[in-house]
């Protein structure tokens, strides 16, 4: 089962607690199938989620098979409630908490953690208060925050004497004032990284004109083992070079894949519980549990929707498609038949019951429409005509084909939520 990721995800909005001014703006990247891991990718300074370097990175590691959370800072991109000048280091760090408080309740909680520049900042700053990550990677990360200001060429000393002072980058004003440098200094990105207990990897251009290549030596010097230190030869500080970019991706999510948890043990039990869960993205997306298994739903975008995921009722179709399968399997099994590889495909549609005239009498003193499943068997081996009639007989049999076809009882009730 795979699902189709839109060239552009729907945003999704998070709150930022402490701050009901603020709303955090957010992109969820979801790789074709179910994903390996979690990450959470945090944007630098001045720049955004949509910028082509996270939003590459993000498509890149959703290409590894890795579902990436991507969102804007405080005071940038399509984050409201706040002003750029008014932001500093603790609401970037604060924000990354919140955003991953929502995963938690609402995906699940980040195993890998990627910022870039300022964002791999924040993302080392806040990792003690993320115990579910097992990896952190940064790219083009400065090691001391309270020199951020003159990396983006401003000067501390006139922010300081003037109170506030303006920066173009790349054709954009951005005013910086006091209290981000008084802010700064609140915090030693490298002294907790001795105590850390993540596994780290520090990518770094060596020609990076931002933030100097004696960053990335300062914080390998401080953390601890594991870690790893990859060069990213001729890129820039924005990798703007989308290979670059791709390459970034391609060995975050190699090295980051050593130290993923594996997958739970198969108990050969049968799940008695699925959840479904909105993921906050979109109008209908959600989030499928079923045991170890994650998965997504959604409406195609005809109705509404992303098409993130199968929608309900082609669950219900892959529901009977694969029992059936199922079914012959093991009825091939008890017979001894070489059936060959077996395959079905169902089509559903709702169809005007006189219409419907090979729905028996499931149409009889009904009006209206009706549901009809459609299936098709298909099987690779060479069987007699007399077989293929007793593999419809079979399929016909099978639990999920009988529970559509009887009456099943649905018992729903209201659940108060937990209290925290």
């Amino acid at each position: 089962m795979t699902t189709q990721q839109p060239p552009h995800p729907a945003p999704m909005h998070i709150p930022f607690p402490g701050r009901p001014e603020i709303t955090l703006a957010a992109r969820l990247d979801l790789p074709s199938g179910p994903p390996k891991a979690c990450a959470l990718l945090v944007h630098g300074y001045t720049c955004s989620m949509d910028l082509a370097i996270t939003r590459r990175i993000a498509q890149g590691l959703a290409g590894e098979g890795i579902s990436v959370l991507r969102f804007d800072l405080p005071g940038h991109g399509k984050t409201s409630g706040a002003a750029f000048a008014d932001t500093n280091f603790s609401d970037y760090r604060a924000a990354v908490l919140a955003v991953v408080e929502h995963m938690r309740r609402n995906l699940h909680a980040p195993t890998i953690l990627v910022g870039h520049s300022l964002g791999g900042a924040a993302l080392l700053s806040a990792a003690s208060e993320i115990p579910e990550a097992k990896a952190i990677a940064t790219i083009g990360t400065p090691a001391d925050v309270s020199e951020v200001v003159r990396l983006i060429g401003a000067s501390p000393e006139q922010v300081r004497a003037n109170g506030e002072a303006e920066v173009v980058i790349s054709g954009f004003s951005f005013r910086i004032r006091r209290q981000f440098l008084d802010d700064a200094t609140r915090y030693d990105i490298t002294e907790g990284l001795g105590h850390l207990r993540k596994a780290l990897l520090v990518l770094h251009a060596p020609l990076d004109e931002i933030v100097g290549i004696d960053n990335a030596k300062r914080i390998y010097a401080a953390a601890k083992h594991p870690k790893s230190f990859v060069s990213l030869d001729h890129g820039d500080h924005l990798l703007t070079d989308p290979a670059d970019a791709a390459y970034a991706a391609r060995v975050i999510a190699a090295w980051a894949s050593r130290y993923l948890p594996p997958d739970p043990p198969q108990t050969g039990e049968t799940h008695k519980t699925v959840t479904v869960a909105e993921i906050g993205q979109g109008r209908f997306a959600n989030t499928v549990t079923a045991g170890r298994h994650r998965m997504f739903a959604d409406e195609p975008v005809s109705v509404g929707g992303d098409d993130l995921g199968p929608s309900p009722y082609d669950y219900l179709s892959i529901a009977l498609a694969a029992c059936k399968s199922m079914t012959l399997r093991m009825y091939a099994a008890r017979k001894g038949l070489d059936l060959g590889r077996i395959s079905v495909t169902v089509s559903h549609g709702k169809v005007p019951v006189e219409h419907c005239e090979d729905c028996g009498s499931l149409s009889e003193g009904r009006s209206g429409r009706i549901d009809r499943f459609e299936c098709h068997i298909e099987v690779a081996g060479d069987v007699a005509p007399e077989i293929r009639a007793k593999i419809v007989e079979i399929a016909g049999k099978c639990p999920v084909h009988r529970t559509l076809q009887e009456r099943a009882a649905i018992v729903t009730r209201y659940d108060e939520p937990e209290a925290d």
